[in-house]
């Protein structure tokens, strides 16, 4: 082989029933991929590992790989590199779920008004989320994101809340909003609160959605058109991690099943939502659940074809249980990073957009992956906290003038879109000041006057 490099965390130390096995050649995966054909389980797992007949990864075969899905987004998207002016504003850091992988909660009980523990944690009323967003609407934003702990008093509305109340199960994860330090309000409350003057709402996961209609007989599709209502305008596909089940009951054992994720999105794509989808990967998962997951995505996407990006999140490891408890010895190599994008964009027929995440990656190897596959570098996020709260050093607020420098160095168009794509504006690089223009109040100004204001976010006020 030409060159070799092994992965830096042994997967192989869980007594998987999937393993990275196929009948299926490197040469052949790679020519149908060529080829525009649809791919192969055993396919993808050959382009992943860049050959099961050898250990490790072959440097000259990953270079293959890279390069068809190089010229395979060239072909569907084109050479323009888009992002959006988006504004991250969680609700709360309590959660009791318990997920190995992450770092961004706060053990519901110490919200709590007879807690004495301190932590870092928050917890925000509707007023207070619909400030932050007036405020950034202000600014020029397009897009707030808001993902959040699965706090045990949020309901999705009154109707949920008193059916919470006067229940007598002790199953549900619910406590009364009288019992914290802060109400959180409702599901219903928070959407629309944060749904100010045409901003586009970007919120609830299928696993906040699971939350929301805890207790009741209410369909998914009910809870997505209460939500619609109040105003949400699409759901993002996190919360996914590896949607195969062996995998879940080691990183997230308290969260819903694959199958589950799946009703969850189906649903609210039937009540005319549309979706992202992602993939965290890198921990204890090998490359067959990896490929395994994207074939669930793809067929999902047959299904409802609403699904509008794709984004594969590298699993930071520094300060979660999972490492810390010694079940990881660390997250995904480069090669791995690089890899992971390339497949999903030759695997993802019926996916157009796959995105790089300068949070995960950073800005150098962010840029990398936009030769790898990737079309979309994200957003301005004007703070961002699960990711930090996880050890990783790049969830900082990004500005226009930012993503025009780094997109136009390496010879690619910046474009500014809008959530779902349906709206792109190509960003003339010798025309400054760069600023969003796209946003319900966008006028072109820059949302920040210079670099020296693009400080750490408090992570009190806003986050990922």
């Amino acid at each position: 082989m030409a060159g070799e490099a092994r992965t830096n965390v042994p997967r192989d130390r869980f007594d998987f029933e999937h393993v990275p096995e196929t009948d299926q050649s490197f040469e052949n995966a790679l020519a149908k991929a060529d080829s525009g054909e649809r791919l192969s389980v055993a396919d993808g797992v050959e382009l992943l590992t860049t050959g099961t007949d050898c250990s490790g990864i072959d440097l000259t075969r990953k270079e293959q790989v890279l390069e068809a899905a190089d010229r395979r987004r060239a072909e569907v998207v084109g050479d323009g590199v888009t992002f959006v002016a988006n504004l991250n504003n969680n609700v709360t850091t309590a959660c009791n779920t318990g997920c190995l992988f992450c770092n961004f909660k706060d053990t519901a009980q110490n919200f709590e008004v007879e807690s004495d523990e301190d932590h870092a944690g928050f917890t925000k009323t509707p007023d207070e989320s619909r400030e932050i967003v007036a405020d950034a609407r202000e600014m020029g934003i397009y897009e707030v994101t808001s993902v959040s702990g699965l706090h045990p008093a949020l309901a999705l509305d009154d109707e949920h809340l008193e059916m919470l109340e006067t229940s007598d199960r002790g199953d549900l994860n619910y406590k009364s909003p009288s019992a914290y330090d802060t109400d959180p309000g409702t599901y219903v409350e928070q959407m629309a609160a944060m749904s100010v003057g045409d901003v586009h709402l970007h919120s609830m996961t299928p696993e906040e959605a699971y939350h929301a209609r805890r207790g009741t007989d209410w369909s998914y599709e009910e809870v997505y058109q209460r939500l619609k209502d109040a105003g949400l305008d699409s759901v993002p596909g996190t919360a996914a991690e590896i949607l195969v089940d062996e995998v879940r009951g080691v990183i997230c054992p308290g969260k819903i099943r694959s199958g589950e994720w799946l009703e969850a999105m189906e649903a609210a794509a039937d009540v005319g939502l549309d979706t992202t989808a992602t993939i965290m990967y890198g921990h204890v998962e090998n490359e067959m659940h990896r490929v395994m997951h994207l074939k669930e995505i793809r067929d999902l996407q047959d299904r409802t074809g609403n699904i509008t990006e794709f984004v594969p999140l590298s699993f930071i490891h520094q300060t979660t249980p999972l490492y810390e408890r010694g079940m990881v010895d660390g997250g995904a190599t480069t090669h791995e990073d690089e890899l992971m994008i390339a497949v999903s964009r030759l695997f993802l027929d019926n996916v157009e957009n796959i995105q790089s995440s300068w949070v995960k990656y950073g800005d150098e190897q962010g840029l990398k992956m936009l030769s790898c596959g990737a079309n979309d570098f994200m957003g301005t996020i004007l703070s961002e906290e699960i990711t930090k709260r996880a050890g990783g050093e790049f969830g900082e607020f990004r500005s226009v003038a930012e993503y025009v420098e780094m997109i136009s160095a390496i010879g690619r168009t910046p474009i500014e879109r809008s959530t779902d794509y349906r709206q792109q504006r190509e960003i003339d690089p010798e025309n400054p000041p760069f600023g969003p223009e796209l946003g319900p109040a966008a006028d072109g100004t820059p949302l920040v006057e210079s670099e020296a204001n693009a400080e750490t976010p408090d992570p009190s006020v806003a986050d990922d």
